[in-house]
């Protein structure tokens, strides 16, 4: 732990958190004059309970197998990657290993923290990891480093092997964001917790629980990074009526539509080579297929002309060529075969 204590920030280590008066008060809630609300019950007036969010943080926590101090619930994932940065790298001196083509909000914070981004290619092609060349990209001041898996927007997960050896030889927070997971039939990194204090799990309550509207992303790691992640999140990061609604929804058995997706990607992964606009599919851990075409943005155009909305990855280094397609449900699925089909005719 003390190895993790020197990467925090000077400023952060040393961070009086903001403390509202519910906060501190030990007894039960009666009059709340404190935090100058408007005093009308409207079902909102009042800023959100840290009782009713501490209980979705141990809901989620059972549903994950994890004990509750050692995880975060942030607004989105987007929240907790910003929290990484605010929390290790120092501004204008601390660098970030980060994987590429993948999620492009690590870079877009990495810009607003003004902390420099390394950029390590994937394998051509074959989008493996990179073990050797992150590891050499790395340096003193090299606070994160980003893993995707599975990649978004190549669609493969990684080896828990790889994962491992990474957390075991990289000297900073290794940041594994596991977005969709839930797709995967490969074990995730969350296994490794118990035996890294520099690693940080990143999943989410958007894709396969079907939330994104609710922005709820979760961070896994150990209890002293998570103590770090909620003094500095600001105060109320999750709303009321959003603590309520996923509570509700978490009750619900997920398993069907994600076993539905999984086949459904699988069953396009091979169907659409047999179009000729169709050069490859690449093989996919995630709800999401990248296919490379002979004409990506024609094609592009063709789909959104048929209504269908897909995403053009075909300027991304490491992507030329390709699209990236959600899976959707098998109706919508046969609608863009059927538009793939068109095209070129």
């Amino acid at each position: 732990m003390n190895s993790v204590k020197k990467l925090v920030r000077t400023n952060i280590a040393a961070l009086k958190p903001y403390s509202t008066a519910r906060d501190e008060y030990r007894g039960e809630l009666g009059v709340l004059l404190d935090a100058n609300e408007n005093p009308y019950d409207n079902g909102v007036n009042r800023y959100p309970s840290m009782a009713l969010k501490e209980q979705l943080r141990r809901r989620v926590a059972a549903i994950k197998n994890i004990a509750a101090e050692r995880l975060f619930l942030g607004n989105g994932s987007d929240e907790a990657i910003d929290l990484c940065y605010r929390v290790f790298c120092e501004p204008g001196r601390d660098n970030a290993v980060i994987i590429a083509p993948s999620y492009g909000m690590y870079s877009v914070c990495a810009d607003i923290n003004a902390v420099e981004r390394r950029m390590v290619p994937l394998e051509p092609d074959s989008f493996a990891l990179p073990v050797a060349r992150l590891l050499e990209t790395a340096d003193a001041h090299s606070k994160l480093m980003f893993i995707c898996s599975p990649n978004n927007p190549t669609g493969n997960a990684y080896s828990p092997e790889a994962i491992e050896f990474l957390a075991q030889s990289f000297g900073g927070i290794l940041v594994v964001d596991e977005a969709y997971i839930d797709f995967s039939s490969k074990p995730g990194a969350q296994q490794l917790l118990g035996k890294y204090d520099n690693l940080i799990v990143l999943q989410t309550l958007s894709k396969a629980w079907g939330m994104a509207g609710l922005r709820i992303g979760l961070a896994m790691a150990s209890p002293y990074i998570i103590s770090l992640f909620r003094q500095v999140k600001y105060p109320y990061n999750i709303g009321t009526d959003t603590i309520a609604e996923a509570l509700r929804r978490l009750q619900e058995d997920i398993r069907p539509q994600v076993a539905e997706i999984v086949a459904e990607r699988d069953r396009l992964c091979a169907a659409l080579p047999q179009y000729g606009s169709v050069l490859k599919v690449y093989p996919s851990d995630a709800n999401f297929l990248l296919v490379k075409c002979t004409d990506p943005r024609g094609l592009y155009a063709a789909l959104l002309k048929e209504g269908v909305i897909v995403r053009d990855r075909s300027t991304v280094p490491g992507c030329e060529g390709c699209l990236r397609i959600t899976v959707g449900t098998p109706e919508e699925n046969v609608k863009l075969e059927q538009a793939i089909r068109n095209y070129g005719r």
